[in-house]
């Protein structure tokens, strides 16, 4: 699947109510926001314009109060740009105006943070690494990490909405090109800032003495060997299914194709138990268990944030320009720090 098959499905989800396609879903994550529709006869208001444009007198009816009560939450609502006028009427010299909602549904959502204190708290939220691992220990002394592992696309769709603070990805185009086409169709408005982080080895994770003779991605459709895959929208499981089209394999013809896992480090831990034959992952992750690797590719993971988060991740991005950081990454088996710390143009 390629990046524009992606965005393409994801434009198109819609949601749906009483049988009817909602287009625009508003995110709400500023607590200003929020606290408005803590209220419950704003959002019961809020609610009413949902399903169709209304004014102040109708909106009383069916609130059983006076417009002049009305008037006040519609105008704190209006402000928040969560709803707007869309007509008016005059009636014997009498102007009555119609509101509506400013979007066709919302998702609330607010990330909940530890009180600030002398390290502040951020969150990462993208495909797993072991860099990314490094980073929060080095750097613990002036920032507290909150390290989700849920893909590189989900990371991406994640930092849109305001879900955390920074993302990782390693995804593919179908031109070649790494992660730049996804940020600039998934961040178009988000005044997005990446860099990279490393260039890292990924391949099969075998167990120690490869005892299946496994060789290549061939052999995983074998009826002896199981598979441990990674999540739906991780660079890795985008890469792999890619490769499986090009040696025309399907994903019914591979025993543990449908299980997957989160992180590198759990496709080694089930390979290293046994409950797994082979996986695709990095080789830092074999490394560290004494599991056999064989090399499938080089890929480079970059780090993304959007430019309302750049003061607080200053101490981040300061280090990452160093040697001390350069140093730290090279030291991890399969990974290339040549290029850390360098801006990638969007």
């Amino acid at each position: 699947m390629t990046v524009q098959d992606i965005l393409v499905t994801l434009a198109t989800v819609k949601f749906l109510f009483n049988g009817d396609l909602i287009d625009s879903v508003s995110t709400l994550d500023q607590f200003e926001k929020i606290k408005l529709l803590a209220d419950p006869r704003r959002l019961l208001i809020l609610r009413i314009l949902l399903a169709g444009p209304a004014s102040l007198t109708q909106i009383g009816l069916r609130l059983g109060q006076h417009p002049a009560r009305v008037r006040h939450h519609m105008q704190k609502l209006e402000s928040a740009g969560l709803v707007e006028m869309s007509s008016s009427t005059i009636t014997k010299g009498v102007t009555e105006k119609f509101y509506r909602a400013s979007a066709g549904a919302y998702l609330v959502h607010q990330m909940i943070l530890p009180i600030p204190g002398k390290r502040p708290a951020v969150i990462f939220s993208g495909s797993h690494d072991m860099a990314v691992e490094r980073l929060s220990q080095d750097l613990a002394s002036h920032l507290q990490f909150l390290c989700l592992s849920i893909g590189s696309l989900d990371g991406l769709v994640s930092l849109r909405q305001g879900l955390c603070h920074f993302t990782g990805s390693h995804l593919l185009d179908a031109d070649g090109e790494f992660n730049t086409p996804y940020v600039r169709r998934l961040l178009p408005d988000r005044s997005a800032q990446m860099v990279t982080l490393a260039h890292r080895q990924q391949g099969l994770i075998l167990a120690q003495g490869n005892p299946k003779s496994i060789h290549n991605l061939g052999d995983l459709s074998r009826p002896d060997v199981i598979f441990i895959n990674r999540q739906p929208g991780s660079g890795t499981r985008l890469w792999l299914d890619n490769q499986l089209k090009l040696i025309g394999l399907t994903p019914d013809q591979i025993i543990g194709y449908t299980k997957s896992v989160a992180t590198h480090s759990e496709v080694a831990r089930l390979v290293q138990t046994g409950q797994a034959d082979a996986g695709v992952g990095l080789q830092a992750s074999a490394d560290r268990l004494s599991l056999d690797f064989i090399p499938l590719f080089t890929e480079r993971y970059d780090l993304t944030l959007v430019q309302d988060n750049a003061a607080l991740l200053a101490p981040l991005l300061d280090h990452l320009q160093t040697r001390s950081c350069r140093v730290a990454i090279s030291s991890i088996c399969g990974y290339d720090a040549t290029h850390t710390g360098e801006p990638i143009q969007i």
